[in-house]
């Protein structure tokens, strides 16, 4: 009997788009529960760590994206041909989510003058230092990050830089064909595509 799947997050992508990603790759049934961000506060309180997302699965209750995403492509067949492949992919997953992060960081800086020397050092020096280095693994591998096939990072790179684009008012990976490539594969598979037309239409 296959494991009942739970996710909850706010109704955004963000964090949740690659998990969504690896459900609708695999083709597996999960409940799509979203929380709207103004009533976040009231329910808090009741989820464990009190973040999202969370994964249930038969009722048993994870958190991490991260972790998530390496469950579910584990299930799936995305989580690399062996322990070497795991570990090449969880180096791309971490250096994408240390971009997001300094995404993050700068999109909320409150004061103005902050927030422009942010926007610069990101620009000029924080982005094309983590994109080049991961537009060089694309190319390594034939338009993939790991193995010249697909994995879950590569699936990772197309769900979260949705996120990127949305902060930056723009796609920082125009300059970087081979990232754009990665994306541009995730996004021509059938699984990927039938999700993306039907999915919930959120600004991030």
């Amino acid at each position: 009997m296959a494991p009942k799947y739970k996710l909850t997050y706010f109704n955004i992508r963000a964090l949740a788009e690659p998990i969504r990603f690896l459900f609708a790759y695999g083709n597996i049934e999960y409940e799509d529960i979203r929380i709207e961000r103004e009533n976040w506060p009231k329910v808090k309180s009741s989820y464990p760590a009190g973040k999202l997302p969370i994964l249930e699965v038969d009722g048993k209750i994870v958190v991490q994206s991260s972790a998530i995403c390496r469950y579910l492509a584990k299930q799936v067949g995305l989580a690399g041909a062996n322990d070497w492949e795991a570990l090449e992919i969880d180096s791309v997953v971490d250096t994408i989510t240390d971009v997001r992060l300094q995404i993050v960081y700068y999109a909320f800086e409150e004061d103005k003058a902050a927030k422009a020397k942010k926007k610069e050092t990101l620009e000029k020096e924080t982005l094309p230092a983590y994109l080049s280095r991961l537009e060089s693994i694309a190319k390594e591998n034939g338009g993939y990050f790991v193995g010249g096939k697909l994995t879950w990072a590569d699936l990772y790179l197309a769900a979260i830089h949705e996120t990127f684009a949305h902060f930056l008012e723009g796609n920082p990976l125009d300059s970087y064909p081979s990232l754009q490539g990665v994306v541009d594969k995730v996004y021509a598979l059938p699984a990927i595509k039938d999700w993306i037309a039907k999915r919930p239409k959120t600004d991030i």
